[in-house]
């Protein structure tokens, strides 16, 4: 999908190395096929605001951070609340496609729905040309 993934812990690489060929290989064959990082210390974390100071850990959350640098979007759950990954990948196709074309996509868009053409005559009329669903 023309993307990098990247997973970011405190845990060290050994504990990584371990995780992957005793837990993540049984959920996903060979493993996951990103890079794990080490954060010792919750640097990257800090700079993310996910950092845990007084239980030593980053908060699970995830970045989708553009060509550019910038962070797009960010979602942070607390550890008893599973992510949507269908939902990552439905907001990373959906700003591929405003940052190819510069057409706004509204809430839950797929590819190959309808898009949004702002302008002064959408004001107070995006009822009319989007319904939920669609």
């Amino acid at each position: 999908m023309d993307a990098e993934v990247l997973a970011c812990s405190v845990d060290s690489k050994f504990s990584h190395k371990i995780w992957q060929e005793q837990e993540l290989s049984k959920m996903v064959e060979g493993g996951v096929p990103f890079p794990m990082l080490s954060d010792p210390g919750g640097r990257i974390g800090r700079m993310y605001g996910i950092h845990d100071e007084a239980g030593g850990v980053n908060i699970r959350g995830r970045f989708l951070i553009d060509p550019d640098g910038v962070v797009q979007a960010m979602e942070v759950l607390s550890p008893p609340v599973g992510r949507n990954f269908s939902e990552l990948i439905r907001q990373l196709q959906a700003f591929q496609h405003v940052r190819k074309t510069g057409e706004p996509t509204p809430a839950g868009w797929q590819p190959g729905k309808k898009t949004l053409k702002p302008g002064p005559d959408l004001v107070g009329r995006v009822w009319e040309v989007w319904k939920v669903g669609e």
